[in-house]
């Protein structure tokens, strides 16, 4: 079953999609989504959403300032930091296995989807 062949698992992953990012960071995420299927070849499937989630909080992270922040704070912002950074490895190297030679014809349908 593929990602976009299963609508319970794509309606649950545009409603977090929606609820959960910001008008900038969905257009990071389909940046992200566009860059990953048509440079690296990587197939539009579930894997990309999660790759693309993590990279677009990564990106929510790097604006946040911790300074002035009591050290509780600042170790829990460093840990999701690293949390966020481990997800994306995890990820990218599943979608680095399932690489294609030429960019996944879903791709589009996987950017329109979200982009809707």
């Amino acid at each position: 079953m593929t990602f976009l062949s299963a609508p319970s698992l794509r309606k649950e992953l545009k409603e977090k999609f929606i609820r959960e990012l910001t008008p900038a960071e969905k257009l990071f995420f389909l940046k992200k989504a566009r860059e990953a299927i048509l440079t690296k070849g990587y197939p539009a499937d579930e894997d990309l959403y999660f790759y693309c989630y993590f990279v677009t909080l990564r990106e929510r992270f790097s604006t946040k300032d911790m300074r002035g922040s009591d050290g509780y704070l600042r170790f829990l912002f460093i840990e999701g930091k690293r949390d966020i950074e481990e997800a994306i490895t995890l990820y990218e190297e599943k979608l680095k296995v399932k690489r294609l030679s030429m960019p996944d014809e879903k791709g589009f349908r996987f950017i329109e989807y979200f982009s809707e």
